[in-house]
C-alpha cells in the first residue's frame, strides 16, 4: 500500500534545507519538530528531519482582513489555497539504488519515480549516502516508514554489528539503534539539565556495553547511582536496579566509604584506599582551585618532592614553622608559600579513604579486574564532595591510563592479538570540573579526550553544563546524547564542531523535560530525536538480567500483558 503524500517541496537549498507546503487535507498540527519525513526525488529518496513549522498565505490581503472565528465556511474555503501550513526539513541521508540496479529500475518503471517503486526494492538494493544534492521542485513528501528506519539505524540482532536499542522515534514504535563498536572507540557525552534523566540514560548505555561486550567500564559513581539500587524520580517512592544487580557476575563495586555502602545494603563491595605517597604534583594541581593553592605554592611543592620523593606530603604535614624555615634556607624555597601549602593540604585529612601508607595497591587490583573483563564501579558514599571526587578520580585514572599506554605500546610492537588491551570506557560526572579550558591541558581527562582511541581508553562524560567544557575537547566528543537544555551557551556548546548544527538547535530546545533526547555523532548515521528506552522491569527482562522469582504480581502483570500483545492474543 502506497502512503498518501503530505506535501510538496516548494523551495530550498543544500545548506539551508527544504521548504515544504503541506497539502490541503494535512493539518499543520500533525507536524511536530523532530519528526522524520521522506522526500521522494526522481533518482533518490531523502531521509529528512523536521526542524520548523510555520503558517503561510497566498495573498497578504487575507491577513489584512481575516475571516472571523465564527465564519467556519470562509476558513474552510481559504484552507489549502489561500492559507496553508509549511514545514522546514533538513535532509540527513539519501537512499540511492546501487549501480546496476539503478538502470534496471529505470527500465522497469519507464521513468516512474513514485514512492512505491522504491519501496518495492529491498534494502539490500539501496545504498545509504550522505546528502550531496536536493530533490527537485514539487517532489512529494511522505511519512518515514519502518523500513526506512531499519535501513538507516539497523537491527539490534544484526550479527555483523553490536547494535543496541537506545529508544524510539517520537511518533513511531520503531527501535533506534546505536552502533556500540563505534560508540566506544571515541569519547562520548550525555548532557542535559538537572532532572532530565542523564543517569538513567547512562545506565542504559553502560548496560548495553556490558551486554554486548563492546568494552570494559570504569565508572566513578559520585552519587551512588550506578552500582546498586538508586531512587526513581517521581511522586511514588521506588527504586531501580543497579548494574551489579543486573550483571552480578560481571560488575564489581569498590567503595571509598565502606560504612555508607553497607548502610545502603550493598553486598560484596570491596573497600578502596589511597595513600599520601600516591599523590603527585599533577593531582594537587587539579584540585588547586578547590583548595585555593597558588602557583607559587605548587612551585614549592616541586622543591619538596625533589627532596623527599613520594613521602613529600607526609614530611610537609609533620613540619613545624621552624622546620619549614630551615628547609627554605637550605633548598631556596619560599617559607610563606610552603606554610600556605601545608595549611591547604591539611584539608586532605578529612578524606576517609586517604591513608599515610597502604600495604595493598588497590589501583592495581582495579586494573586486574578490568584486565579480566570485569566492569568496575567506584562508589564515593559520603565522600562525594567535589574535592574528594576530583582527587580520587584523577589519581586512579592517571595510573590506569599510564598502564594502558604501556600495554598499547607493547601491542603495537608485537602485533599479537593476545597483547591487545581491552577497550576501556571511563565514566565521569561533573565533567566540566575536569575539562574546563583553564585546566584541561593539565588533566589526564583532557589527554584521554584528545587521544581518541589511540591507547584504547575513552571517556563517557555526564554533565549538565557542556558550556563549561573546553571547545577543543567538545569537538573531539564522538557521540552526544543530549536531553533538554535551556541555557543558550550550553545549547551552542552541544553543536561545537557539528556541521548543520543551526538546524538542530530548535529541535533541541523543544524536547520534553523527561525521557527525550537528541543523539548525534559517530555512533549513529544521522542526528535523531528519540523517546528514550525505559529503565524498568521490561528492560531488565529484555537485557536478560531478570530474576523472575524476585518480581511481585504488580510487576509481573504489565510484562505478561505485553507478551500477550506481542503474540497477538
Amino acid at each position: 500500500m502506497i502512503e498518501q503524500p503530505l506535501g510538496s517541496v516548494i523551495e530550498g537549498s543544500l545548506s539551508q534545507g527544504l521548504a515544504v507546503r503541506l497539502h490541503p487535507d494535512i493539518s499543520v498540527e500533525q507536524m511536530r519538530v523532530g519528526k522524520f519525513l521522506v522526500v521522494q526525488g526522481v533518482r533518490s529518496r531523502f531521509f529528512c528531519l523536521l526542524t520548523d513549522v510555520s503558517l503561510g498565505t497566498a495573498n497578504p490581503r487575507i491577513l489584512a482582513n481575516p475571516p472571523s472565528f465564527e465564519d467556519s465556511f470562509m476558513r474552510d474555503v481559504l484552507a489549502g489555497s489561500g492559507t496553508y501550513g509549511k514545514v522546514e526539513l533538513a535532509p540527513m541521508l539519501m537512499f540511492t539504488p546501487i549501480e546496476g540496479e539503478e538502470k534496471k529500475e529505470s527500465n522497469n518503471n519507464n521513468g516512474d519515480s513514485s514512492l512505491g517503486s522504491f519501496q518495492a526494492q529491498s534494502s539490500a538494493d539501496l545504498e545509504l549516502l550522505p546528502v550531496k544534492t536536493i530533490p527537485a521542485h514539487f517532489s512529494q513528501v511522505y511519512e518515514a516508514s519502518e523500513e526506512d528506519f531499519r535501513c538507516v539505524f539497523g537491527w539490534e540482532d544484526d550479527p555483523t554489528r553490536r547494535n543496541f536499542v537506545i529508544g524510539k522515534p517520537l511518533d513511531m514504535d520503531v527501535p533506534i539503534c546505536i552502533d556500540l563498536d563505534r560508540f566506544v572507540e571515541r569519547s562520548n557525552g550525555v548532557f542535559g539539565k538537572s532532572g532530565t534523566g542523564k543517569s538513567f540514560l547512562t545506565r542504559l548505555l553502560i548496560s548495553g556495553i556490558i551486554k554486548k561486550q563492546a568494552a570494559v567500564n570504569l565508572m566513578f559513581d559520585m552519587h551512588s547511582e550506578y552500582g546498586w539500587e538508586a531512587m526513581r524520580e517521581g511522586k511514588k517512592v521506588s527504586t531501580v536496579k543497579g548494574l551489579r544487580q543486573l550483571f552480578p557476575g560481571e560488575v564489581e563495586i569498590y567503595t571509598l566509604d565502606a560504612e555508607s555502602t553497607k548502610r545502603r545494603g550493598v553486598r560484596d563491595a570491596q573497600e578502596l584506599y589511597l595513600s599520601y605517597d600516591q599523590i603527585e604534583i599533577e593531582d594537587i594541581r587539579l584540585i588547586g582551585y578547590e583548595l585555593g593553592i597558588s602557583e607559587a605554592s605548587l612551585d614549592n611543592a616541586n622543591i619538596l618532592a625533589a627532596e623527599y620523593g613520594k613521602s613529600w606530603i607526609i614530611q610537609l604535614l609533620n613540619m613545624n614553622n621552624e622546620d619549614i624555615k630551615i628547609f627554605c634556607q637550605e633548598k631556596q624555597g619560599h617559607a610563606g608559600s610552603i606554610m600556605s601549602l601545608q595549611r591547604k593540604l591539611l584539608r586532605l585529612e578529612t578524606l576517609k579513604y586517604l591513608r599515610t601508607a597502604c600495604p595493598h595497591n588497590y589501583i592495581d587490583q582495579i586494573l586486574q579486574s578490568l584486565d579480566a573483563g570485569k566492569h568496575v564501579v567506584v562508589e564515593f558514599g559520603s565522600q562525594s564532595n567535589m574535592l574528594s571526587y576530583m582527587l580520587a578520580t584523577n589519581m586512579i585514572t592517571r595510573r590506569i591510563h599510564s598502564s594502558y599506554v604501556k600495554k598499547s605500546e607493547k601491542f603495537l610492537q608485537s602485533k599479537n592479538p593476545v597483547d591487545r588491551p581491552r577497550q576501556l570506557v571511563i565514566t565521569i560526572e561533573e565533567a566540566h570540573r575536569f575539562l574546563d579550558s583553564k585546566i584541561v591541558h593539565q588533566t589526564i581527562f583532557g589527554t584521554i579526550a584528545r587521544e581518541m582511541r589511540k591507547y584504547f581508553v575513552t571517556l563517557l562524560v555526564v554533565d549538565q553544563r557542556p558550556s563549561g567544557i573546553d571547545n577543543e575537547v567538545m569537538s573531539q566528543v564522538g557521540t552526544r546524547i543530549t536531553c533538554l537544555l535551556n541555557d543558550e551557551k550550553d545549547i551552542e556548546a552541544i553543536f561545537t564542531g557539528v556541521s548543520g548544527g543551526q538546524n538542530l538547535r530548535s529541535v533541541l530546545a523543544k524536547l520534553d523535560s523527561k525521557q527525550q533526547a537528541l543523539i548525534l555523532g559517530h555512533a549513529v548515521p544521522m542526528p535523531v530525536v528519540i523517546r528514550t528506552r525505559a529503565y524498568d522491569q521490561q528492560f531488565y527482562a529484555e537485557i536478560g538480567a531478570m530474576n523472575w522469582s524476585e518480581l511481585s504480581d504488580e510487576e509481573l502483570l504489565p510484562l505478561a500483558q505485553k507478551a500477550k500483545a506481542d503474540l497477538g492474543f
